[in-house]
C-alpha cells in the first residue's frame, strides 16, 4: 500500500507520519515538498507519488490572517483540496481530509451531528467547508474527519501558548464562553491509522476527544498538570481570570459552540474515544520534560 502524506511537518502530519508507518510505504512531504498553494507542483507530487491512499494534513490555519489573506487561504482550504479529490477520482485512490468545527457557527445548543447546516462565520472556516463540498461533489473514495482545538507537542497551538505565557506572566485572561473538546494531534492520527485497519469508511466523520470544556478551564488543566511535573510558573491555574468572547476581539469570529457529536465514528469503529483530559495530561508531561534538557 502506497500513502502520500501531505502536511508531514504540521501537528497533525508529525504525528500521521509516525502512525502510518506501520500500514505501507509513505511518501510524507512537508510544505518545501509538496506546497498545496503551487498546483502544477502539487500534480506533479500526485503523479509521482502513484498513491493508493492520499492524506491531506495539510492547511492554511491561520484562522485571524485568513481574514486578510482570502485568496491564499481559499487556494490551499479548497482549490488544492479540489485537486487532490479530482486525482482520487482518476486514480480510483482514498482520500482522507481533515476539516473543522469551524464549518458550523457555533448558535446550536447542543454538539453538531454530521448532517447539521453548516454556516462559517470566518474566512477559514468558508473555505475549510468549500475543501469538503470539493471532496464531497469529485466522486471519489474519501473520508473527511472534521476535528477542533487541535493540540501537540510540536507547532504552535493553546497548550504551548499557555505554558509560555504563564511564565513570563502573574495573570491570564481566557475566554470561558467557548466550549469544545480540546484533541490531540496523535489521537487523530491514532484514529486515521485504525481506520485503515477496519472496513472502509466513506464520508464525513466527527473525531474530537471524549467530553468538553471551555478554554479558561482548558487553561487551568494545562498550567496544573504543568506544576505537578515541577515546572516553575508565575500564573499558576488559580490566576487563569475567566473573560467573556466580547473582552478578546479577534479579526475572524469564533464559533461560541465547538462540541462535535462522535457517535457516527465511535458506531462505526466501535471505538472509544479518550476523556480531553488524558491526552493533555501526556502532551503537557511532554513538553515539561523536554523543558527540563
Amino acid at each position: 500500500m502506497k500513502i502520500l502524506l501531505l502536511g508531514a511537518k504540521g501537528q497533525v502530519g508529525w504525528e500521521l507520519r509516525r502512525a502510518l508507518s506501520s500500514k505501507g510505504d509513505v511518501m510524507a512531504c512537508g510544505r518545501s515538498e509538496a506546497d498545496l498553494s503551487k498546483p502544477d507542483d502539487l500534480r506533479s507530487i500526485l503523479k509521482t507519488a502513484k498513491a493508493n491512499i492520499i492524506v491531506n494534513a495539510a492547511a492554511y490555519t491561520a484562522v485571524d490572517k485568513a481574514e486578510t489573506e482570502h485568496d491564499l487561504a481559499e487556494c490551499i482550504n479548497h482549490e488544492a483540496v479540489a485537486i487532490l479529490a479530482a486525482h482520487a477520482k482518476q486514480s480510483d485512490a482514498l482520500l482522507i481530509h481533515y476539516s473543522t468545527d469551524y464549518v458550523f457557527d457555533g448558535t446550536k445548543s447542543a454538539p453538531y451531528v454530521e448532517t447539521d447546516p453548516t454556516n462559517p462565520i470566518s474566512v477559514y472556516g468558508a473555505t475549510k467547508l468549500r475543501g469538503e463540498e470539493a471532496v464531497s461533489v469529485s466522486g471519489c473514495n474519501h473520508i473527511i474527519f472534521r476535528t477542533g482545538w487541535v493540540y501537540a507537542p510540536r507547532g504552535q497551538n493553546f497548550v504551548k501558548t499557555m505554558l509560555r505565557l504563564a511564565q513570563e506572566r502573574e495573570e491570564l485572561s481566557v475566554v470561558a464562553d467557548q466550549i469544545g473538546a480540546p484533541t490531540s494531534a496523535a489521537l487523530i492520527a491514532e484514529v486515521t491509522a485504525q481506520t485503515l485497519s477496519m472496513p472502509v469508511l466513506s464520508g464525513i466523520y466527527h473525531l474530537t476527544a471524549s467530553g468538553e470544556t471551555s478554554w479558561h478551564r482548558f487553561a487551568q488543566v494545562i498550567l496544573a498538570e504543568a506544576q505537578k511535573r515541577g515546572l516553575l510558573l508565575k500564573a499558576g491555574p488559580a490566576h487563569v481570570k475567566a473573560i467573556e468572547t466580547s473582552a478578546y476581539p479577534t479579526p475572524a469570529k469564533r464559533p461560541a459552540n465547538s462540541r462535535l457529536n462522535t457517535d457516527k465514528l465511535r458506531t462505526a469503529l466501535r471505538l472509544a474515544l479518550p476523556a480531553w483530559e488524558e491526552h493533555v495530561q501526556r502532551v503537557v508531561a511532554a513538553l515539561v520534560t523536554e523543558s527540563k534538557k
